[in-house]
């Protein structure tokens, strides 16, 4: 009789986990347990961070996004996922996404583990963060309910130069100055624009720069601090281009 697989038998792996960017983003509704509801498009990029799993309980995290060893008592999405899926493994990240830049990298991370782990829920990844649901569909999507109704939609494939402002921008205080404000509209494609200006003001310099520099009007990713534009500006920012699921739903670099 064959004996059960354990995580102890698990060769090493390398995951790839592509940030997301939101191009439109439409706050439609609250529910009575405080999480928001969207009508979004996301697509995900080629800038991705990288996992390396193999046996054991733990988690490192390296790179310029990241320089820390996180012991296997913390609570973050890597190890929340883990748990979520039933699993266990020794983790290192390869961090390559800013962290609070509304480019979803912890969210692609939690996603790229689940994906490992064979976990599917949409919802219950959703629950963990509101971003994980489209992580693990990827691709491009429009994105409803909480984040976890991912309905994918046809590639598109498009070039933007993003700009990350060293500004750390916190998804729930932006949705909690957007309630305060009353729920505005955004005039940009994202209702959370004017919210996370009032939350971090210095990103309004950072607008104006970018639009100096390419002659465009920028847009918020999500909930900030990085601003984007289309197309290709390599000396203002960083130049990603969108990909399929099909293209990173692989494992190796």
């Amino acid at each position: 009789m064959d004996t059960p697989s354990t995580d102890a038998d698990v060769a090493p792996e390398t995951l790839l986990a592509p940030a997301k960017l939101t191009l439109s983003l439409r706050v439609t509704g609250r529910r009575d347990d405080g999480y928001h509801l969207i009508d979004a498009e996301m697509v995900s990029l080629d800038l991705h961070d990288r996992l390396e799993i193999a046996p054991g309980d733990s988690l490192t995290v390296v790179g310029p996004h990241g320089t820390e060893t996180v012991g296997p008592d913390e609570d973050n999405l890597v190890r929340r996922a883990l748990a979520l899926a039933g699993r266990t493994a020794s983790v290192t990240l390869h961090k390559q996404i800013p962290a609070g830049a509304g480019l979803g990298g912890g969210s692609a991370d939690a996603a790229a583990v689940l994906r490992w782990a064979g976990f599917t829920d949409l919802r219950a990844a959703a629950a963990l963060g509101a971003d994980i649901a489209f992580c693990l569909v990827g691709g491009r999507a429009r994105v409803t309910g909480i984040g976890e109704i991912v309905n994918p939609l046809p590639h598109d494939r498009r070039t933007f130069t993003i700009v990350t402002p060293p500004i750390f921008c916190s998804t729930p205080a932006v949705y909690r100055a957007w309630d305060e404000m009353g729920g505005p509209a955004g005039d940009n494609g994202n209702d959370l624009e004017p919210a996370a200006l009032v939350v971090a003001p210095e990103l309004v310099r950072w607008r104006d720069e970018v639009a100096d520099q390419t002659d465009r009007r920028p847009q918020l990713a999500g909930s900030g601090s990085t601003w984007f534009v289309e197309g290709a500006f390599p000396d203002v920012g960083r130049v990603v281009t969108t990909v399929p699921a099909s293209e990173w739903k692989r494992r190796g670099d």
